[in-house]
């Protein structure tokens, strides 16, 4: 016999007992506690018979029920009226194509492209926009985005295409010719130069603290428009300093070792507005410009003898010769506070060395094109044209006699002569007040030529000289009587520079250098260089920036912590000693 289920049978029961169903106040039978499952009391319900009149509302008149029970809507949700049969169907379905998942789904993928391309996608956008139309250097010597190809052989390719037949020879100051053997036209628009994007050029990010400047130096301030390298500098808040501008080096990229050297510059601003500071000028390659360690012990030294200018401070152990026996009679405490020459000709044997051995001086020699600045009291515009050296003379006093100025009406002596850390020899030229401001079609003036012819050579030292140019015309000239030896100071024959040289082109603002005149200094302001051209005598060609005489490439590799870290500012704190002096510490 079938028997029926207890819900089957609780059923049928309100069926039969339907007519007798009790009412509420409002006419409505009250709810069945269904959500109350245990069979043993449904079952004990279903067998009582019930009440035919509420006992507590009997007074009350019966109104009939118009519709079943079960076919009326309850207020009572699926959360508190389960079902097992609804519940176990519920349970065993899943639904992988729900709107609701879907919704869910799209909308962490949203938030994950969305952090993607802030984090990711706009970083490579910046990029892509900024190196746009640059090839990275490759080959030997690298390829240039412009297609200069250095094959260094032959050497044609260092030579710009651009440049013209007529200017790839010239007479030296010497009476002898000189061949083109590198140019840069910058003809080519929207050239970058970040790391990476030149063969021959790369600006610097970086503060250049040794001489207190205002600005910091960063790529995005060099490029080239029509037909100009443009160097920027503007007046924004970075890097916890107000100003940014540029600073573009062919440091152990293009090296040349003596020859011509010749610029095409627009400066900044006006002969009225005294405060910037640019500068085209060479320095010997071992030496990075803002790499303060690798100056450390370097810079300035053009030197090659083995006495007491390579010692601290140029004195002895025993404190000889006195600080007021170097100054000569100008005031002051200190005479030199180089740490002393750090790859002089005292270099114990098998210490740390460049090369081509340790009884070989080595050094940081400078040589400017030029630093121009602006006489306030006349508002006449000047280019200060000098060689800065260690060790130094009394009184920071070079030799006169071993000079010439050409025009005493427009070249004379720097006032400054030298400080602790360099010695000048120096003069300063004046320039035309239209060399400022031009614009980059060169339509207009402003534009004026500048440059050096030096020759430096171990085999030919009295004989060297350096002669500084402007527009053209000679402005004066040192020989090697110049910096001759020195009785006083104890030192020898400093050296016309024989280092391989490299360029630099910046525009800053130090007060070190002059003073700013922020009531009528524009910013931005702009140093445009029309052309740089590098010539050498015939059959005296010597370019690169790893000679044999004077080796750069493996002792820089031997200490790339010092030439890549701007942060490091001491040969010591890059994680270097001085290599023994023979003569201060003994071997």
């Amino acid at each position: 016999m079938h028997i029926l289920n207890s819900p089957t049978r609780f059923i049928l029961s309100l069926f039969q007992h339907y007519d007798a169903l009790p009412t509420n106040r409002n006419g409505r039978a009250p709810a069945a506690r269904t959500h109350e499952r245990n069979r043993s009391s449904i079952a004990s319900v279903s067998d009582r018979p019930l009440p035919t009149a509420n006992p507590y509302t009997a007074a009350a008149p019966v109104v009939p029920v118009t519709a079943p029970l079960w076919d009326q809507k309850d207020d009572v949700d699926p959360l508190h009226d389960p079902d097992p049969l609804r519940d176990a169907r519920d349970d065993n379905y899943c639904d992988p194509f729900s709107w609701r998942g879907w919704l869910n789904v799209s909308a962490i993928m949203v938030i994950c492209f969305g952090l993607i391309a802030l984090f990711a996608g706009y970083p490579i956008i910046t990029w892509a926009g900024r190196y746009q139309g640059t090839t990275i250097g490759y080959n030997v010597g690298g390829i240039n985005s412009t297609g200069q190809v250095p094959v260094l052989p032959g050497l044609p390719s260092l030579i710009d295409t651009d440049t013209p037949s007529s200017v790839k020879t010239r007479t030296g100051y010497d009476g002898k010719k000189y061949n083109l053997v590198f140019s840069d036209e910058f003809n080519t628009d929207d050239r970058t130069f970040f790391p990476g994007d030149d063969a021959f050029w790369e600006a610097v990010d970086l503060h250049y603290w040794p001489t207190g400047d205002l600005e910091w130096y960063s790529p995005e301030r060099i490029y080239t428009k029509n037909g100009s390298l443009v160097i920027e500098i503007e007046e924004i808040l970075n890097h916890e300093l107000n100003f940014q501008s540029g600073m573009l080096q062919s440091w152990n990229k293009f090296c040349f070792s003596s020859g011509y050297i010749e610029v095409n510059v627009s400066l900044p601003g006006s002969h009225v507005t005294p405060g910037y500071w640019p500068a085209i000028w060479t320095m010997g390659n071992l030496g990075r410009a803002g790499y303060g360690a690798t100056t450390d012990g370097m810079w300035p030294y053009s030197y090659d003898a083995c006495d007491d200018g390579t010692y601290y401070m140029q004195q002895d152990k025993s404190g000889n010769p006195s600080v007021q026996t170097q100054l000569a009679g100008i005031t002051g405490d200190v005479f030199s506070s180089l740490p002393g020459q750090r790859a002089s000709a005292c270099t114990c044997n098998g210490a740390d060395h460049p090369g081509p051995n340790t009884g070989t001086g080595r050094g940081v020699p400078e040589i400017d094109v030029f630093e121009a600045q602006i006489e306030p009291t006349t508002w006449q515009g000047e280019v200060s044209q000098s060689f800065q050296i260690a060790p130094f003379n009394a009184g920071y006093q070079f030799n006169e006699d071993g000079t010439t100025q050409f025009d005493t009406g427009v070249s004379k002596w720097n006032t400054y002569k030298g400080g602790a850390y360099q010695q000048a020899v120096s003069t300063v030229t004046n320039i035309s007040n239209t060399a400022y401001n031009g614009d980059t079609s060169q339509s207009t003036p402003g534009w004026s030529t500048y440059g050096f012819e030096y020759w430096g050579n171990k085999n030919d030292r009295d004989n060297g000289y350096i002669v500084w140019y402007v527009n053209g015309t000679p402005s004066w000239i040192a020989k090697a009587d110049a910096v001759g030896p020195d009785g006083t100071t104890l030192i020898s024959q400093r050296l016309i520079s024989e280092e391989p040289m490299y360029i630099i082109m910046n525009l800053g603002m130090a007060p070190s250098f002059q003073h700013q005149d922020y009531t009528h200094m524009p910013f931005p302001a702009y140093m445009l260089v029309d052309y740089v051209r590098v010539y050498q005598r015939q059959g005296s060609t010597n370019v690169g920036c790893n000679p044999s005489g004077y080796p750069t490439t493996n002792y820089i590799n031997n200490h790339l912590p010092a030439y890549t870290d701007a942060n490091y500012t001491t040969w010591q704190q890059a994680g270097y000693e001085f290599p023994p002096n023979s003569k201060y510490d003994g071997c």
